[in-house]
């Protein structure tokens, strides 16, 4: 596996990576109404960041995220520029492994994360 920074600051890794849950901002495109929903974001030792959605492609932050890459991640006060694209085999393992490290005592909820229909939602964050 290869090494590589994500780029987000050492700051905005970390408050992504011990945040419970986030906000993330996503719209259809420039000019287009914006939404914001929560979900569960990981963060590994290298700064890589993803997400994952629930509900597979019905989610309208991932269908939308597809659709136009920029986003926003919000930690509380913090608002996070970010540019999504689609993970890797390697960054889907990750993110699987990652979920279940942040989130163990949350075991239904984690297992509708790990369901094998919705693995394919997953998505890197980069910094926009």
């Amino acid at each position: 596996a290869r090494i590589r920074m994500s780029g987000f600051s050492a700051d905005d890794a970390a408050l992504m990576r011990d945040a419970r849950t986030v906000e993330i901002e996503t719209s259809t495109g420039p000019g287009m109404a914006a939404h914001r929903v929560i979900i569960w974001i990981v963060v590994d030792v290298d700064g890589r960041t993803f997400v994952r959605s629930w509900l597979g492609e019905r989610g309208r932050w991932y269908r939308e995220l597809v659709a136009n890459p920029a986003g926003v991640v919000h930690v509380g006060e913090r608002r996070i520029p970010v540019r999504a694209r689609r993970a890797d085999e390697a960054g889907i393992e990750a993110c699987s492994r990652l979920l279940r490290e942040k989130h163990r005592t949350s075991r239904a909820s984690l297992q509708s994360m790990l369901r094998d229909e919705i693995l394919h939602t997953t998505l890197e964050l980069e910094p926009a």
